[in-house]
């Protein structure tokens, strides 16, 4: 076997270490930041995303996945929430605007966003209006433009499946009161399962060859440009910030949502933004590059290069995580106690 000239090993080895270096930079940098992993360890997981009042469980996730595919939550029977968040498609339906009972649009033309990750956001909606997955759930449910339904036909439709009725109280107790927010509060125990862990966090966490080197070309361009300040912590998004405060949104008028009382908007997640088409809150932009390009005008006011937003681009692609495996439940039969669609 060949060996190399010493010279040529002093090299290598120096150059190793040069790139070592600069690895571990890159990942304070990103720390520095506050744009954080996801957690390896299972018990500083649950940490974030469990509530001791209504404690994760099997059960409780079986039921809960359930009741997140069960289309007789919604008025028409038609309508379940994997309709917008579909599991199979990222976390949300691919259109510009969710669509709900009798094809009726957001009257604020509002896009869906991913359920994978949401537990991780400090508020939900588009407009901050709830502080948790909990209490989000109940929301669509209600809503005339989604699933149309009422806090009663709910519990009619429920209460009237007998294997629903069992399968909360073994997921409980036998003696809880089956109410809509115990079903919402259920939902959003297998949401909180939808986690997405990607070779961005496993870089984080200190394995400097989980991204290549056009991915952290890109990582750096994206902490030089600024854009940490608002997608930051896990869910890298999730906090309400002020939007186009700088230069005018070009689609700023479609659908004229202008965020909460103080005219914040929730940041979206970037993870899986390659599969979340399309973008912004109404769903007006559908290339990424463009996305990135649009976001340097309005809230960063820098004219961002092709070159750049492309390197941008092949960095976000790292975020794309692993998914849970989820298996399209059976669910329980109707009886004749169980309200009937209502289609008009």
């Amino acid at each position: 076997m060949k060996r190399l000239p010493l010279n040529t090993i002093l090299l290598l080895c120096i150059s190793i270490d040069i790139f070592a270096s600069s690895d571990i930079e890159l990942i304070n940098r990103t720390k520095k930041a506050n744009m954080m992993p996801i957690p390896q360890s299972k018990l500083k997981l649950l940490e974030i995303i469990d509530d001791k009042t209504n404690p994760i469980t099997n059960r409780k996730i079986e039921l809960g996945k359930k009741l997140f595919f069960e289309p007789r939550l919604s008025k028409s029977g038609l309508i379940s929430c994997n309709t917008c968040h579909h599991l199979g498609k990222g976390g949300v339906d691919g259109l510009s605007v969710a669509i709900g009972d009798q094809w009726l649009e957001n009257p604020l033309h509002l896009n869906s966003p991913t359920v994978y990750n949401a537990v991780f956001n400090f508020i939900q909606f588009w407009d901050g209006r709830s502080p948790h997955l909990a209490d989000q759930a109940q929301g669509p449910i209600q809503a005339l433009f989604e699933m149309a339904s009422s806090q009663e036909l709910v519990l009619k439709r429920i209460l009237s499946i007998p294997k629903y009725v069992k399968e909360f109280k073994k997921a409980y107790s036998i003696d809880i009161e089956i109410t809509f927010k115990l079903i919402a509060d259920t939902i959003a125990i297998f949401e909180k399962t939808l986690i997405t862990p990607s070779r961005f966090d496993n870089f984080l966490h200190g394995d400097t060859n989980a991204l290549n080197k056009e991915e952290k070309e890109g990582l750096s361009i994206f902490l030089d440009l600024g854009c940490a300040r608002c997608h930051k912590n896990i869910a890298l998004g999730g906090s309400m910030q002020p939007f186009d405060t700088g230069k005018r949104y070009k689609f700023r008028n479609l659908g004229n949502f202008t965020g909460n009382e103080n005219r914040l908007v929730k940041t979206p997640t970037l993870r899986n933004i390659e599969e979340t088409a399309p973008y912004f809150h109404n769903g007006a932009i559908w290339d990424l590059k463009e996305a990135v390009k649009e976001m340097g005008k309005i809230q960063l006011l820098l004219g961002i290069s092709d070159e750049d937003a492309s390197k941008v681009v092949i960095f976000l692609k790292s975020l794309t995580g692993k998914k849970p495996k989820v298996i399209y439940p059976k669910l329980p039969v109707s009886s004749e106690l169980t309200p009937k669609p209502i289609l008009d």
